[in-house]
């Protein structure tokens, strides 16, 4: 691969990655989860609608390009209060701020009406491109 093209692949890595919400306006506002874990179902779904076009479609090559654990705790009208990284991958420093920076510009989570404030788990699965799949909706791996 030349110096430029990989140039290329790496500025629309960080262009995708500062864009604004696809549709963060038009998302399900309100969960009516009754536990963590279904909660996690639908602030994946919310990920998912924010940013479609960055989803990585179909299932995952065997190796990805890096693996990001993070715990998002939500006040009661789902707005994101933290942001804790659980696993970081040390050769891609750069992935774990993004999807940090992804969490906080997809904020506000749908209300998690029956739980009050809650927080859960995801792990983020991320290619080279940028394109992601988290655990919740995976289509699994090759």
């Amino acid at each position: 691969m030349t110096v430029h093209r990989a140039t290329f692949i790496l500025a629309g890595a960080l262009l995708a990655s500062l864009a604004a919400p696809a549709c963060a306006q038009t998302i399900e506002k309100v969960s009516l989860a009754s536990s963590a874990q279904s909660y996690r179902t639908d602030a994946a779904r919310h990920v998912y609608n924010t940013y479609a076009s960055q989803i990585y479609k179909g299932m995952l090559p065997p190796l990805v390009h890096a693996i990001v654990v993070i715990e998002t705790e939500v006040d009661k009208t789902g707005n994101v209060r933290d942001v804790r990284v659980i696993r970081s991958p040390s050769h891609a420093p750069d992935v774990t701020k993004r999807v940090i920076a992804m969490v906080h510009k997809a904020s506000p989570f749908p209300e998690p009406r029956k739980l009050g404030a809650t927080k859960f788990l995801e792990v983020w699965m991320v290619d080279r491109g940028g394109q992601f799949q988290v655990h919740t909706l995976t289509e699994g791996q090759l």
